[in-house]
């Protein structure tokens, strides 16, 4: 029963074009949410690939906060679904993520994902739908695979909850309000909900 299961998941995600694969996590392919409207011919792969507007505001107010304070002599800031190459059966992305300047020099930039972790993840909403779970299941999957791989810190901005999930190796996730102060780094504070409101 489990091989036919298996069998017939690999299958179907052979039929799947690849250029709807966003990630890989744990050999199992991540698609673009609205993978399946494009494969029924009722949107385009234009239409499901970009963020929405508050996505774009939230991301632009995160990027203005770390290149305008200390964190960009700090860290190298990355965003535009910087890729990570966790092993052969991880390939993941990040809205944005900070790194150590001496782990990814921009010197030794190429045309590979990274391979070492970034210090920390934010990733802002979920554009993504698995086969096999569902949206919180990959939130947790993905936030322990990065957490393994070295990341010293995993946010999540959720936009329909209006919430803000804080993982960290070695604790539960913190779920907080996306209107309270979440600290990302080192004095580096985000208020989502107060930035909306202004």
């Amino acid at each position: 029963m489990i091989g036919s299961k298996s069998a017939s998941r690999s299958v179907s995600a052979r039929k799947i074009p690849s250029y709807l694969i966003h990630e890989i996590l744990d050999g199992e392919p991540v698609y673009y949410k609205g993978y399946r409207e494009v494969l029924a011919g009722a949107k385009t792969l234009e239409d499901i690939m970009g963020s929405n507007t508050l996505q774009t505001a939230i991301i632009e107010y995160l990027l203005r906060i770390f290149f305008s304070s200390n964190s960009r002599k700090l860290y190298r800031i990355i965003t535009n679904e910087g890729g990570l190459h966790l092993d052969k059966r991880n390939n993941l992305a990040g809205d944005i993520q900070l790194f150590d300047p001496e782990k990814l020099p921009v010197k030794f930039a190429d045309l590979h994902y990274a391979s070492v972790p970034p210090m920390i993840q934010l990733e802002v909403d979920v554009n993504t739908e698995m086969e096999c779970f569902s949206e919180e299941q990959y939130i947790a999957k993905k936030t322990a695979k990065l957490l393994e791989f070295g990341v010293e810190k995993v946010i999540w901005i959720l936009s329909g909850p209006k919430k803000v999930i804080i993982a960290t190796p070695g604790t539960d996730p913190e779920i907080v309000d996306w209107a309270e102060d979440v600290e990302v780094a080192d004095g580096i504070m985000i208020n989502i909900g107060r930035y909306l409101k202004e």
